[in-house]
């Protein structure tokens, strides 16, 4: 049977369901009916360039006057089917047919819109710790994090948790099953320190970790995929092969080439990576023998809060804000100890020791040079009583540990007798105990 013939029986046995009947009216006055387009016989149809019918019309996708919404929805489906049912019969890869594809896809959207209203939608909810908000963005296409579809936000409402970033259709809300990120590093900040920590499939009965999903290595009925992070096995809807830098391979190998992980380690790292939660010398104090960088990086930071005293008691100091300079690293001006897992990337990379370099040489020019009440908080050697004056973070001097005395290296070293200034402490102290009453 040829085409032309199929098409005229398909389009005598089916009417649009757009189509409404046009009203009888009359009276010179009666608006007047919308035209019905005459029936194609099959000698036109055989040079027609384009069918037009249950879905490939023009005007298919206006909404006819008076059509209810419940309906729309109900005559979608049916067009839908029709749509469906008609691609396979047209000529494969034709015109035609790739017409009848483009048609089907715009059909399916605009059930899904109608399916998925965005009026009086709540801007602000609260699941499972997460705060969702929605998002007003319309031209940025994103994926949902719970049903690994596309969001389509020119027609669909979406959400997105402003602590973790979970985004989701407003549909599948309701859906989601895992708390947010956020609340777990607030409460539990610190991280997998053991590389890999497999267990097998077995202990997770052969299950997603995350939605319990069953999962098999052989992809039936779904691929299991493993963390690299948390060693334990997830689906492909929680698992996309995102990757991120292990902390446990960079502290332990230096090793940062990013690996493969689950969508909710990948966020819990993401929020991790910023925070001082790294104790180098506790977990792996060999790192320093390996690593110059970080040798270097240790006597920066160690200079830095030698440095610190200088600028809170300092006006001018404070007026330029000048600990500002290290306001994405605050933990630098607080202690020398603690590393982020950024700070390690950074160091490996070559960035960190450079930057804070550069923040400890303006640091030293506006303490011995531009700032008279700084330079006045000097210190001269007592042991030999020469040279210039010398300041804590010097490369050549060094501070005693009781009184914080400055001295250069060589006499530091050399004398082994007591600190000067220790030695007049501690007689001011005796004298003060024998005679309580005289004046210090």
């Amino acid at each position: 049977m040829e085409y032309g013939e199929r098409l005229a029986r398909f389009r005598q046995a089916h009417v649009n369901p757009f189509d409404k009947a046009p009203e009888q009216h009359e009276g010179p006055e009666a608006p007047p009916a919308p035209e019905r387009q005459p029936e194609p016989s099959p000698e036109d149809t055989e040079g027609s360039e384009r069918p037009m019918d249950l879905g490939l019309a023009e005007d298919h996708f206006s909404r006819p006057v008076g059509l209810l919404v419940a309906s729309d929805v109900r005559q979608l489906r049916q067009a839908i089917e029709e749509c469906k049912r008609l691609i396979p019969e047209l000529p494969e890869h034709s015109e035609r047919q790739k017409d009848a594809v483009v048609r089907l896809i715009h059909l399916r959207l605009k059930l899904q819109e109608l399916q998925d209203p965005s009026e009086d939608e709540p801007n602000l909810r609260v699941v499972l710790e997460h705060r969702f908000y929605k998002e007003k963005s319309k031209s940025v296409k994103q994926t949902c994090d719970k049903c690994s579809a596309i969001i389509w936000g020119l027609i669909q409402t979406w959400y997105t948790c402003t602590g973790c970033y979970y985004r989701c259709h407003s549909k599948c809300l309701p859906l989601v099953t895992k708390a947010c990120v956020r609340s777990k590093v607030s409460h539990q900040a610190e991280y997998e320190l053991n590389i890999c920590p497999e267990s097998g499939l077995d202990s997770q009965d052969y299950r997603c970790a995350e939605c319990r999903a069953p999962i098999s290595l052989r992809g039936v009925p779904s691929e299991a995929r493993q963390c690299d992070y948390t060693g334990l096995y997830y689906c492909s809807s929680c698992h996309w092969n995102d990757l991120a830098v292990i902390p446990a391979r960079a502290i332990h190998n230096w090793d940062f080439e990013p690996r493969k992980v689950s969508r909710c380690s990948m966020r819990y790292l993401a929020l991790m990576v910023s925070r001082p939660v790294l104790k180098l010398r506790e977990i792996n104090p060999l790192l320093f023998n390996y690593v110059e960088e970080l040798v270097e990086i240790r006597k920066l930071r160690q200079d830095i809060l030698l440095m610190k005293p200088y600028f809170i008691t300092c006006k001018e100091a404070m007026a330029a804000r000048l600990l500002l300079q290290l306001q994405e690293r605050q933990h630098f001006v607080e202690n020398d100890e603690m590393y982020s897992l950024q700070d390690l990337i950074d160091v490996e990379a070559g960035r960190l020791g450079c930057s804070l370099t550069d923040i400890h040489t303006l640091f030293a020019k506006h303490i011995k040079l531009d700032c008279e009440r700084c330079q006045a908080k000097g210190f001269v050697c007592e042991l030999c009583k020469e040279g210039d004056v010398l300041f804590p973070f010097d490369s050549h001097s060094s501070v005693c540990a009781d009184c914080s005395a400055v001295f250069h290296r060589d006499c530091y070293y050399d004398n082994s007798t007591t600190c000067p200034r220790c030695a007049r402490l501690s007689l001011r102290k005796q004298s003060l105990f024998q005679d309580p009453g005289a004046e210090p």
